[in-house]
């Protein structure tokens, strides 16, 4: 079973992989934190934390409302509501694709790879991410807000195996969240961890498991 972790597992793939899955936020998309305020980057600072806080799950998973988020965010930043609407909105129109994993994503839809995603993401920014040019390349998705289920839930991995049909054994997930990797691979899946600091050491490392080792 494929499983890299901290890029430092040296692995073996037991079955050919012929199925890519995508996580989003860190993987694909990103904001560059060399473009915002010290202050803004300070006021989402809990997406780094290895539990995200409650009520943010709630959004992802497509319970909680666009105006009750901006609630529990003006709570939890200890701000006015206006000032929590204000950075959400900007968060979300500020979301880039990475480079190196479009180009990534590019290469592996010429090499017949078929491509999905499986992205805890709310509503607003998924509606938004669609509209950008790197989304073509999937066949298919599977969304928390859509689901009203969050990874490393096993239901969400399970609705997009059912829904494409696909072999676990032959499926890779790549997702910046160990937990995430880790119960792709309780369903059988293969797995591996992205550095979304280190984009491009990614991606090279994701070029030779499957551009060169595979094909």
């Amino acid at each position: 079973m494929l499983y890299i972790k901290n890029n430092s597992y040296i692995c073996t793939i037991m079955d050919k992989i012929i199925n890519v899955v995508f996580d989003l936020g860190g993987v694909v998309f990103s904001r560059d934190p060399r473009k915002f305020e010290k202050e803004f980057i300070k006021f989402f600072s809990y997406i780094t934390l290895p539990q995200m806080p409650h009520f943010w799950e709630e959004y992802d998973r497509g319970v909680s409302t666009y105006d009750k988020v901006l609630d529990d965010l003006a709570d939890y930043n200890k701000c006015d509501r206006e000032l929590a609407e204000k950075n959400l909105r900007r968060s979300i129109v500020t979301q880039e694709e990475i480079p190196a994993t479009k180009a990534l994503i590019a290469d592996l839809s010429r090499a017949k790879y078929k491509l999905y995603v499986l992205s805890n993401m709310s509503l607003e920014f998924i509606e938004f991410l669609r509209g950008k040019e790197v989304y073509k390349y999937f066949d298919g998705e599977v969304v928390s807000c859509e689901e009203h289920v969050v990874k490393p839930d096993v239901a969400i991995y399970r609705t997009l195996i059912k829904r494409y049909n696909l072999n676990p054994y032959e499926t890779l997930f790549i997702d910046d969240r160990e937990c995430n990797i880790i119960a792709a691979r309780n369903e059988g899946w293969h797995g591996f961890i992205f550095d979304a600091h280190n984009p491009e050491q990614s991606c090279e490392e994701l070029r030779k498991l499957l551009l060169t080792t595979n094909n």
